[in-house]
């Protein structure tokens, strides 16, 4: 395993299509490996592969436990949520993002099987998140606006109060 460096916002990777996963080899595993060491260094909720220069349809998310989605796409989508979202390719800044409330992700796992998870809230969002860096896309291209500290420090003060 180890350690990627996680590309910023302005670099054109982040903005290109990411190919298909046709191979379920050793090289993906050291992939899939390597996004989960790199996230859980930087202390994010997930991490796709083109993030890190790897054009490929992959992401990981890590809330509640490690989930690895290889060829994922949203089979269901329900409701609305709006709320505060950052990334690791954007370090230091947050905007106010709508997203789906409800999402069912069908995927492959590592070996190449299928399963559907599904997540709601915060779960949801990560999903989305990640998914849309599979398609170029960034938070930014869908934020309402970026949110001021003073928004931010009243979100973490109810974070605290919960």
């Amino acid at each position: 395993m180890g350690l990627r460096t996680i590309l910023s916002g302005d670099d054109p990777a982040l903005r290109k299509q990411s190919r298909e996963v046709t191979n379920f080899d050793r090289r993906l595993h050291s992939l899939l490996d390597d996004l989960a060491e790199t996230l859980e260094h930087a202390c994010g909720a997930g991490l796709a592969a083109p993030q890190v220069g790897v054009l490929r349809r992959v992401f990981i998310v890590n809330i509640d436990e490690l989930i690895e989605f290889i060829n994922p796409r949203i089979v269901f989508s329900g409701g609305t949520q709006e709320g505060a979202e950052g990334c690791l390719s954007i370090p230091g800044r947050t905007g106010l993002v709508t997203r789906p409330e409800r999402v069912t992700v069908q995927a492959q796992d590592r070996h190449g099987k299928l399963f559907e998870v599904e997540g709601d809230g915060y779960l949801a969002r990560a999903f989305c998140h990640e998914l849309d860096h599979l398609d170029g896309r960034l938070y930014t291209d869908i934020m309402e606006r970026f949110m001021t500290e003073e928004e931010l420090a009243e979100l973490a003060q109810e974070d605290e109060d919960e």
